[in-house]
């Protein structure tokens, strides 16, 4: 019996045609088997290399076809490329291929997405062999004992993946690593695998498929916030050459928390370039603290509350925008079906409060020396990370810190807060969003603060200055001379930003000043 093993590029089109013309031999012939190997282009080189060292052949391009000896002791022998192929087929079997280029050319795609669609369910029955192993930072931390119970719930990667979870910290923090380790244990989730901890910082993130970075400690004292700003430079470069060495090569990142998300974001990103494009800033928390005090004023649940969309710096200079946020379920002379929606801005007919009120409750909200309450922290992150493997609710607008690459006029090579959805296991930024230009004045001011962070961070500038507005002049620009004194009810299509303008301060912890006039952490 003739055994043939047919290797190539999935996408060859050669390799199409030498599989077509095996299957109709094997189909015709009781004597002749074929196995057949296809391998993703980016590897086929390095498997293709390997494969003639091993069996000390002299091969170069796809396809690659051998005989295999096995059953007379041999290794297997060695026929060449798709025209030795051919030229074999003719000669004993009398057969030949009239594929034409073009056929060639598609039956090569469908192959390429073939082992691709493959390759994701081999990872996929992996994933119920082995755990995802999730590791996450400044685990001792408040959020993160509210984040363990909704990771090991089922709800955020899936009733069909177990998680082992790595609890990550530095030495001194080790006793209250081992009491949240205890209770994990303690819920007897039927997803979670097991629990570690980690001190040492050369074994963090060691085959990571997740790794969520929380808000860093700050054990020594902090005199300015150029200080604050560079002292997270030091850390992101430690993290960031551990995930290259360390973590799992598709391995997702998320930066959650309120210790300048979007610089830490962008550090990481420096840092850990092979990983760049899956890592990600949470901005839900924002978002949801806009939509619980629009809700309150409301008098209506925040979750009927959607689309509002945080620009900029999530902890520091930003603008949360009213202009898509639409309210469900909303009680009032006009009513509808579960799917029915009002605009936000068309119910708020308290202009003072719109211009003052939310403005400065915001402001104090996500100032960065005001750390989020660990629920807060937790439930943001966790969302965000059930939207990255499932997908975002259909239509729905979700913020997320991301490198720009220019859209929206965005300055590139900033992490920059923006409207996304997510699919498919990834995201995709809504340029096509009508309604949602930034003026540039609004623009320079959320991106220099972004700007000179990374340049404080990384040591080429000396001093930070936050750009500064007075929220009562940020409508005023929005709206003509002959038209500020209207009504709010005409005057709500001016309205199109409802900004928040807290400069980024140090903030791993509430910064106060000392008996000598210099800032420290507490």
């Amino acid at each position: 019996m003739a055994k043939f093993v047919l290797a190539g590029r999935a996408d060859c089109p050669y390799y199409a045609k030498a599989e077509l013309l095996a299957d109709y031999l094997q189909k015709n012939l009781p004597d002749f088997r074929i196995h057949k190997i296809t391998q993703h282009p980016d590897v086929w080189e390095e498997w293709l290399k390997d494969l003639c060292k091993k069996n000390r052949w002299s091969h170069n391009k796809s396809p690659i076809i051998w005989r295999e000896l096995l059953d007379r002791g041999g290794k297997g022998l060695l026929l060449g490329g798709y025209n030795e192929f051919l030229e074999h087929a003719q000669l004993y079997y009398g057969v030949t291929s009239s594929m034409t280029t073009e056929l060639m050319k598609s039956i090569a795609q469908e192959n390429l997405g073939t082992h691709i669609e493959k390759e994701l369910e081999e990872e996929s029955l992996k994933g119920l062999v082995n755990p995802l192993q999730v590791w996450i930072t400044s685990a001792s931390s408040l959020a993160c004992y509210h984040l363990i119970p909704i990771l090991t719930s089922g709800e955020v990667f899936g009733p069909q993946m177990e998680i082992s979870i790595n609890l990550f910290d530095s030495k001194h923090t080790e006793e209250k690593l081992i009491s949240h380790k205890q209770e994990a244990e303690d819920l007897a989730s039927p997803y979670l695998q097991s629990v570690s901890i980690c001190t040492q910082a050369e074994e963090a993130f060691h085959g990571a498929h997740v790794i969520i970075i929380l808000d860093d400690h700050m054990d020594k004292e902090i005199y300015s916030l150029e200080d604050c700003i560079r002292s997270r430079a030091p850390l992101c470069q430690l993290y960031g050459s551990l995930i290259e060495k360390n973590a799992h090569n598709f391995a997702k990142i998320i930066v959650g928390g309120k210790t300048f998300v979007n610089l830490k974001t962008a550090l990481l990103m420096k840092y850990a370039p092979t990983f760049a494009r899956n890592i990600i800033a949470v901005a839900l928390g924002v978002e949801g603290q806009a939509k619980a005090a629009l809700a309150r004023k409301l008098k209506i649940t925040p979750s009927c509350i959607k689309d509002v969309i945080i620009w900029g710096n999530i902890s520091g200079n930003n603008y949360v925008d009213l202009r898509k946020a639409k309210v469900y379920r909303y009680e009032s002379a006009i009513w509808g079906p579960p799917h029915y929606s009002r605009p936000v801005l068309s119910l708020l007919f308290d202009r003072d409060w719109v211009n003052r009120e939310f403005v400065a409750s915001l402001k104090t909200l996500t100032a960065t020396g005001r750390q989020f309450g660990g629920m807060l922290a937790a439930h943001s992150i966790a969302t965000t990370l059930k939207y990255w493997c499932h997908g975002s609710p259909p239509g729905e607008i979700v913020s997320l810190g991301v490198l720009s690459e220019g859209q929206f006029g965005i300055p590139k090579g900033i992490v920059f807060s923006m409207p996304v959805k997510f699919e498919n296991g990834t995201w995709v930024v809504l340029t096509d969003l009508k309604n949602t230009e930034i003026s540039q004045q609004v623009m320079t001011r959320m991106a220099n603060d972004l700007i000179q962070e990374q340049l404080v961070a990384l040591g080429e500038l000396a001093n930070f200055q936050p750009c500064q507005s007075d929220y009562k002049d940020l409508f005023t620009h929005l709206m003509p001379d002959d038209e500020k004194d209207l009504i709010l009810s005409d005057a709500l299509d001016f309205l199109d930003l409802i900004p928040q303008t807290g400069s980024e301060k140090p903030q791993s912890q509430e910064c106060t000043n000392n008996s000598e006039g210099k800032a420290m952490e507490q």
